[in-house]
């Protein structure tokens, strides 16, 4: 298992917060994701190494912008 947390820009509430887990959830391998819009950290949990750039195109269709790896 692999924890990883993000810095994502533009969630603001709690619509924001499931439009991100939602959408990171559907990527192969992951098992948790906790968005948190009052920071703007994401935290994922998978079962192997995420794809970066798996990340970022999930986050980009929920409506939000993936800064990087926080």
């Amino acid at each position: 298992m692999t924890t990883t947390v993000y810095k994502v820009t533009g969630m603001t509430c709690g619509h924001c917060e499931s439009a991100v887990t939602s959408e990171l959830s559907t990527i192969a391998g992951v098992t948790s994701v906790a968005a948190v819009a009052a920071t703007g950290l994401v935290t994922v949990t998978a079962g192997g190494e995420l794809d970066d750039e798996a990340v970022r195109a999930a986050v980009d269709e929920a409506g939000y912008e993936l800064v990087g790896r926080a």
